[in-house]
């Protein structure tokens, strides 16, 4: 196509290519043939093949450029021929050279995004997503790899075009690099050389304990569109030149001697922004497509899209909960109040904000745990149901040394994450059975605060240094306490054991689900998830009704019901109707909002009066 649009400067050769791809991906079974940087180790994946990469966008770097376009000679012939500088990171020359003084070279820009898999992303969705995952060809298995890389190696002495033997050329940053014997054993040895590796390299994942790929993420139209903390699929070529690894290790050894007046660039910042490219591969995105969910149960497309899928679901939603019910009911001990409002919790989803208001939230604050093995095993259950999850114990140590809201780095130029910088609809687990007395520092009080303006006001403000920034977030935060907790909630409900085990751990056990039950499990999932995407609406006729109910709940008594109590009635029973397969306030799901909704503040009244000292 570029060759062909030599002749033709108006063919639009460039919108053509990334119509083909996103035409292709568009047939059935299409995104499934495309190998995932998510489920392949990177050294089986061939070197600018089509692959894509299921991730969360961490930070975005400043837009480089690049030679679009560029002008290789011939030094024998003096023969001249035109090249594509786009979707790579490294030029191809042959024997040729670059002219850099010709008229025909093309500057264009791009973006760089700073990609790592989805945080919190529990294993069962890894694994079924692997199931399904592309083998690639047995040419690139490791017990062929060295070979394969020692003739790349060949041909890189012949196509890069060797870096010193050109002078720089102002502005551009297309890499051109010479082949590195160190480098490509560094590539042939990923599999045993990575951990290592990794050691020296901080790959900026929020939480603590992640794997996986992180990738500089190349993108070159319409990145406006894209925001911080996004998630998408992307679908782009890979790039893991050996090169770029030889290029990154000649900036630092020239950074120590340059002028740094010669240099923008400070060392720290050279190592994060051009990292080894066998640990950060490079992706030229080709097309993304946003990640409305992250279950690998449902159709990848929107819902409204899949109605045979959603019809099906819709039919057995209201079996399928009361199957739930039954078992969060053993969960907790025997309390199907609890119970019910943990289904609704699960399900709950920022779904618009007016003004600063985030609607739709519904942080569930369940008081009244035994032990703090039981509220650990409390999150193994949910994890096993959630897509995304994080389990935060909040002990003194964790509040004061733990970093909860993302910093910027000035001296590395990039945004150091932090524990919230979490993707939407990920369930953060507050764990305040493990809170012992003593005293929260500087750091503490400043997470702890972090963690009330995440549950009233859906947003994290990231450390600027000289400002704070804010950024929305969609998280469902369910908190675990013995008594009341510290921090706010939208719902609390006082847990009340209709059992008492002998043996806690064992009890437990015996309800929690195998991997025989695995198929039981997957109906919980699709259920959870389904029931949070679905659209929701109120009849003007329901409307009008829930007024009358509210001004006759005030009649007698103006203080017994506030705009409050009725906000979170209304939010109770748009939840109840999502989890019945309803997409509209029915009469008797409003009776029954009402109706728990007594039940529970009836318990927390009864619970003061036996507990004087409980706030």
């Amino acid at each position: 196509m570029f060759a062909a649009s030599q002749s033709d400067p108006n063919s639009g050769w460039e919108a053509k290519a990334v119509e083909f791809f996103k035409d292709h991906l568009k047939e059935k079974d299409a995104p499934t043939s495309v190998p995932s940087l998510n489920d392949v180790p990177l050294h089986y994946l061939k070197p600018n093949s089509l692959v894509k990469f299921r991730c969360l966008i961490q930070d975005m770097f400043d837009p480089e450029f690049y030679m679009g376009v560029y002008e290789t000679v011939d030094p024998a012939t003096k023969a001249k021929v035109l090249r594509c500088g786009k979707y790579k990171d490294v030029t191809e020359c042959g024997v040729s050279r670059v002219d850099f003084n010709s008229r025909n070279t093309v500057t264009a820009e791009r973006q760089t995004f700073y990609c790592v898999p989805i945080p919190g992303e529990n294993p069962w969705v890894k694994e079924i997503s692997s199931l399904s995952r592309v083998v690639p060809s047995t040419s690139y298995a490791p017990t062929r790899q060295k070979r394969s890389y020692e003739e790349d190696d060949e041909m890189d002495d012949m196509d890069t075009q060797p870096q010193k033997q050109r002078e720089p050329h102002p502005g551009m940053t297309q890499n051109v690099g010479h082949g590195n014997g160190d480098c490509k054993r560094q590539e042939t040895e990923a599999p045993s050389s990575q951990t290592a590796s990794t050691s020296h390299l901080d790959l900026n994942f929020p939480l603590p304990g992640e794997k996986g790929p992180s990738c500089l993420v190349k993108v070159y139209e319409n990145w406006d569109n894209f925001k911080l903390n996004d998630t998408l699929e992307v679908y782009g070529i890979l790039s893991v030149s050996p090169a770029l690894s030889a290029l990154a290790d000649e900036k630092d050894a020239s950074s120590s001697i340059m002028d740094p007046t010669e240099s923008m660039e400070t060392a720290e910042e050279q190592r994060v922004h051009c990292p080894p490219a066998s640990l950060v591969p490079r992706l030229h995105m080709l097309h993304a497509r946003p990640v409305s969910h992250n279950n690998p149960l449902l159709p990848s497309a929107t819902l409204e899209d899949n109605s045979a899928f959603l019809s099906s679901t819709l039919s057995e939603m209201a079996s399928v909960r009361a199957e739930l019910l039954t078992y969060f009911t053993h969960i907790l001990l025997g309390d199907a109040l609890a119970a019910e409002y943990l289904i609704l919790h699960l399900i709950s989803n920022v779904y618009s904000r007016r003004d600063v208001l985030p609607l739709g939230k519904f942080t569930l604050n369940l008081s009244g745990c035994p032990t703090a093995s039981y509220t650990e095993r409390l999150y193994q259950i949910i994890q096993q149901l959630v897509p995304s999850s994080y389990y935060l114990g909040m002990s003194l140590q964790n509040m004061n040394q733990m970093r909860l809201v993302p910093k910027k780095d000035y001296v590395a130029n990039r945004l150091a994450s932090g524990v919230l910088q979490l993707a939407r609809h990920t369930s953060l687990f507050l764990d305040e059975i493990q809170l012992e007395q003593g005293q929260l520092d500087t750091t503490g009080v400043r997470n702890v605060t972090a963690l009330g303006n995440l549950i009233t006001w859906q947003k994290v403000d990231y450390d600027f240094n000289y400002h704070q920034m804010e950024f929305p977030c969609n998280i469902n935060v369910l908190i675990v306490s013995e008594g009341r907790s510290l921090l706010p909630s939208d719902c609390q409900i006082h847990l009340q054991s209709q059992v008492t085990p002998a043996n806690m751990e064992e009890y437990l056990s015996s309800i929690h689900m195998h991997t025989q039950t695995s198929s039981q499990l997957n109906k919980f999932r699709i259920y959870l998830s389904v029931a949070r995407l679905l659209d929701y609406n109120i009849s003007d006729e329901m409307t009008k009704s829930v007024e009358d109910d509210f001004v006759d709940m005030r009649k007698d008594d103006p203080q017994s019901v506030s705009a409050e109590d009725l906000h979170r009635m209304l939010v109770v029973a748009r939840l109840l109707s999502l989890s019945l397969g309803q997409t509209s306030l029915s009469r008797d799901s409003w009776l029954r909002a009402k109706h728990i909704d007594m039940l529970r503040r009836s318990r927390m009244e009864q619970h003061k009066c036996v507990n004087g000292n409980e706030p």
